[in-house]
């Protein structure tokens, strides 16, 4: 488990930083931050920047059942320490995210599940082999050879 938030900025705001996304390794609170208009590479006169933090799964498993203002506002003042100087957000949305991370995949699986045939039904994700994004990537990719033998 882990929560995740989004501080949503009026356009013409400017988050300085030279990143577009980067993990957090030294913060028992958040692991992840991405500018999100900057990792997406779109620059908008009309829509202004949003940032995404996600916390640590040790964070988010002990705050699971805390209530969203309280947790919110502990992710921000950790946040305010990593990023000094980040403009006040117009809004923001705390969203608990109860099931983040696969910590156990289906055993000797091969990237996907075909569960039927005719019609073809194949599953896959991270849960069919590790939780990261490489996970990810090594299920599509099985996922695409169980479709091109398939079909």
């Amino acid at each position: 488990s882990r929560y995740a938030l989004g501080l949503f900025y009026e356009a013409g705001t400017w988050i300085d930083v030279p990143w577009a996304a980067q993990y957090i390794t030294n913060n028992p609170c958040i692991r992840f931050i991405s500018i999100d208009n900057k990792k997406r590479n779109i620059e908008s006169s009309e829509f202004g920047p949003s940032v995404v933090v996600h916390t640590s799964v040790p964070f988010g498993t002990a705050h699971l059942e805390w209530d969203k203002e309280k947790v919110q506002s502990i992710i921000l003042d950790h946040l305010e320490n990593i990023m000094l100087g980040l403009p006040k957000p117009t809004s923001i949305k705390c969203q608990k995210w109860r099931y983040s991370q696969v910590t156990k995949a289906i055993p000797s699986c091969p990237g996907q599940m075909t569960l039927h045939i005719k019609p073809l039904l194949v599953c896959g994700g991270d849960g069919f082999t590790h939780s990261n994004f490489d996970g990810c990537i090594d299920s599509a990719i099985c996922i695409v050879e169980a479709l091109k033998t398939n079909l």
